[in-house]
C-alpha cells in the first residue's frame, strides 16, 4: 500500500467511526425520543454480545479429552461471579481472561506448590 492509499484508508475509517458515533445525536436531538425498537435494541444488545462471546470462546472446547473443559468452566464461573458482584463488563471479561490464561499457562499449579499445598 502506498502512503496515499494508507491515508485514504485511515480517512475512510475515521469518517465511518465518526458517522456511527454522531449520527444518533443528529437523528434524535436532545428532547426527542428514539423509536421503541432502538431503545429495546440498546437494552438487549449488550447481553446478546456477551452470549455471542461465550459461544465463540467455547466453540472448540474439548469435553472428551484433556482437561474436559475444566479451565474454560472455571474461567466462565469467575467471569459470571465477578460480573454479578461488580456489574462491570470490562472487569468481568478481564478477570475471566486472566483466570483462563493463568490456568492454561500452569500458574495455578505453580502457586499451589509455592504455597505448599501440593
Amino acid at each position: 500500500m502506498t502512503t496515499a492509499q494508507q491515508l485514504i484508508t485511515i480517512g475512510i475509517v475515521v469518517l465511518g467511526t465518526m458517522a456511527t458515533r454522531f449520527l444518533p445525536f443528529i437523528i434524535w436531538p436532545e428532547g426527542h425520543r428514539p423509536p421503541a425498537l432502538v431503545t429495546r435494541l440498546g437494552r438487549l444488545l449488550p447481553a446478546a454480545v456477551m452470549g455471542l462471546l461465550v459461544v465463540y470462546s467455547l466453540r472448540h472446547t474439548n469435553l472428551v479429552g484433556g482437561d474436559h473443559g475444566l479451565y474454560e468452566a472455571l474461567a466462565l464461573l469467575v467471569t459470571a461471579l465477578v460480573h454479578l458482584r461488580w456489574r462491570n463488563m470490562m472487569v468481568s471479561i478481564a478477570c475471566g481472561t486472566l483466570t483462563y490464561m493463568a490456568l492454561v499457562q500452569g500458574w495455578l499449579i505453580f502457586l499451589i506448590r509455592l504455597v505448599g499445598l501440593g
